[in-house]
């Protein structure tokens, strides 16, 4: 990882009900040299909320979105800051179906499922994307933060690339990147409702909320 970036780390827990904060605490208590920003939600808001509330306190010069399971390897940034750094994108996303990084096997129709919602939000944003719903996305601040984002839940994915695609002269670039997916009972949260309402989003924000 590029070690001359100064790292800002902001963890949001949205209402868990484990030992997360616990856990948070005693890690920001060991390694105070951190730069750690922690906030809770008061009660279940969904992912989106969440990260909502990440990209509203983020102070640095980009942003990553960075899901809590580790299914996306952190030791990745530098792959997906290099097109950044390098004066060539402003927004870049992590696939997990190009590239040669490990990718764990799991489902057949979870991984249709999300060509499909690719597929279809390409056709109406016109970009050429292999993985749409990808939880690694890397943003200029300055991009991403005048975006007024609706989405609670899993919608945030459809929605901020269609509002993305919208920026005159973005430029979006794509890099592979590793897979270390979650089984259902290993915790995945994700469901077959959760790709209706992701289609649904890709109709709202493409065409009827322009």
């Amino acid at each position: 990882m590029f070690a001359d970036v100064d790292k800002e780390v902001i963890i949001v827990n949205d209402f868990s009900i484990d030992n997360t904060e616990e856990e948070i605490f005693r890690y920001k208590q060991d390694n105070p040299e951190l730069n750690i920003e922690y906030y809770k939600n008061s009660f279940n808001k969904g992912k989106g909320a969440a990260l909502h509330t990440g990209i509203d306190k983020a102070t640095g010069d980009f942003i990553i979105i960075q899901d809590a399971d580790l299914e996306y390897n952190p030791q990745e940034y530098n792959l997906m800051l290099q097109p950044i750094l390098d004066g060539f994108a402003d927004v870049v996303y992590g696939s997990r179906f190009i590239g040669g990084n490990p990718h764990r096997i799991l489902f057949f129709w979870h991984s249709i499922g999300n060509r499909f919602l690719t597929f279809i939000s390409n056709m109406f944003s016109n970009l050429n994307l292999t993985d749409m719903e990808t939880c690694y996305k890397l943003f200029r601040t300055e991009i991403i933060k005048p975006i007024k984002l609706r989405e609670n839940r899993f919608g945030f994915e459809p929605e901020v690339t269609a509002k993305i695609a919208r920026i005159k002269n973005i430029r979006v670039y794509e890099v592979g990147i590793s897979y270390y997916g979650r089984t259902y009972e290993e915790g995945k949260k994700i469901g077959w409702r959760d790709g209706f309402s992701a289609l649904w989003c890709i109709l709202k924000y493409n065409i009827f909320s322009r």
